[in-house]
């Protein structure tokens, strides 16, 4: 879920031309998608909708019934607490790695070997017999929604030129509904199947396998269309414009070290990273040490992911018409730190609640993509800062989790874990207010 820029893509996300005798003119912007064949444009939509699906099953479907995973492999809460960083492992590494991915082999086919990892490590991960096994599976599906996340978006920009807004939107509701139907579903799919969680995590497979069954002749399609495109000495047509500008490597005039906006955007998006992935992988099980059933934990998890639909459009858009998004950062923070509270004080008399306030909180994500295209004013830019500030924020993210579970494991109970996710809740603010103030990098680099 990393490049998503629900508004202003076209804006700041557009390549530049690329020779002087072919302008990039809005007509000829507005010609680029009927170049496809209605077939393909329509196989291509439904691609990116069942691919969006499958980018969080894997991480909200094992939080519902995390207990039962631990018992049946004898997982103590620090292996747990590694497993639910596994995701920002995979995203800070493999993600990196997609441009050069796609640039080699076109990004169709590295989506569509993103659905086949994902759909192979959801349906082996429980069968593996033991927690190196299901570790190294999940890891494997992981890698899938690692490279998908950073090509889609481009791909959605490149197919879809004049309606960026209106497919970048229904990306984002598909992704925001693929999370909230993983934890609302796992536990009932699960007794309906026999009770086994070994099938309820399984039966996620099946949706990587949807996706693939699509993606692979849209993956085979674009490699016709490179090697026609190598053997002609023409003009470059739409796919392979798509390809390399999904793929391009940014110019090297612009040291985000030295930026102080690209800093604390890196650190915000990193703090984000850490809440969305604690509350992902844990709070089912607090809701279930406080009493709560494991179907009512589930449909409580699916509430906080859910409230990502509707938010993932109003959020972008009320940041992009703002000079500065500090009080849209701040607005989030004080959600999170009491829902926080609430967890700390009645956790299961106040859960609705709390589970509400936490998802507005876990909004910070596209708010956070958003500021990314706002601090860069050119395509170079944008994507130079949002490959730094993902793979750093994701980095930072790693050890939030697995702290967790370390802390649970020692004191006994939720306590500590909470009171850390509130502390972790104030520099993100802070970072998130210096990071939303109205500045680019290149002015912030030039001066």
């Amino acid at each position: 879920m990393m490049d998503l820029m629900p508004v202003d893509e076209t804006r700041t996300l557009s390549p530049e031309p690329r020779t002087a005798h072919k302008p990039r003119t809005a007509p000829d912007t507005q010609k680029k998608t009927p170049a496809y064949s209605a077939w393909l444009v329509r196989l291509m939509i439904v691609g990116l909708v069942l691919a969006a699906l499958n980018l969080r099953p894997a991480i909200t479907s094992l939080g519902p019934l995390l207990e039962e995973v631990r018992k049946g492999l004898g997982m103590s809460g620090t292996v747990a607490g590694l497993l639910t960083s596994v995701p920002s492992v995979c995203f800070a590494v493999f993600g990196i790695m997609a441009p050069r991915l796609a640039r080699r082999f076109g990004p169709a086919s590295i989506v569509c070997a993103g659905m086949t990892a994902i759909a192979a490590g959801l349906f082996l991960r429980p069968f593996l017999g033991g927690t190196p096994g299901f570790l190294i599976a999940s890891a494997l599906a992981l890698v899938g929604i690692a490279v998908s996340n950073i090509l889609l978006p481009a791909i959605v920009k490149q197919w879809f030129p004049d309606k960026v807004s209106t497919m970048t939107g229904l990306y984002s509701m598909a992704l925001a509904i693929g999370t909230s139907l993983a934890a609302l579903s796992t536990v009932p799919l699960t007794k309906a199947l026999g009770g086994s969680w070994q099938t309820g995590l399984a039966v996620w497979g099946i949706l990587g396998a949807l996706a693939l069954c699509v993606w692979l002749p849209l993956a085979i399609k674009h490699g016709r269309d490179r090697k026609a495109a190598t053997a002609k000495a023409e003009a470059e047509t739409p796919e392979v414009e798509a390809l390399e500008s999904a793929a391009a490597v940014p110019a090297p005039g612009l040291r985000m070290v030295k930026s102080r906006t690209a800093w604390a955007l890196a650190f915000f998006f990193g703090l984000q990273a850490t809440a969305a992935y604690i509350t992902m992988g844990w709070m089912p099980q607090i809701f279930r040490d406080a009493g709560i059933s494991a179907g009512t934990s589930g449909i409580l998890l699916a509430l906080t992911m859910a409230m990502g639909i509707p938010l993932a459009f109003v959020i972008p858009r009320v940041a992009t018409r703002l000079t500065n998004q500090g009080p849209v950062v701040l607005v989030l923070g004080l959600c999170g730190l009491t829902g926080y509270a609430g967890l700390y004080l009645a956790p299961a008399g106040g859960a609705w609640a709390w589970a509400l306030l936490l998802g507005v909180s876990n909004c910070a994500f596209p708010l956070a993509l958003t500021m990314i295209g706002l601090r860069a004013k050119s395509h170079q830019g944008v994507v130079k800062l949002s490959a730094f500030a993902q793979s750093i924020g994701y980095l930072i993210s790693i050890p939030g989790p697995l702290l967790i579970g370390v802390l649970h494991d020692a004191s006994g109970g939720w306590g500590l874990p909470i009171a850390l996710m509130a502390a972790l809740m104030l520099p993100q603010m802070v970072v998130g207010v210096l990071a939303g103030r109205n500045r680019t990098i290149e002015a912030e680099l030039a001066a």
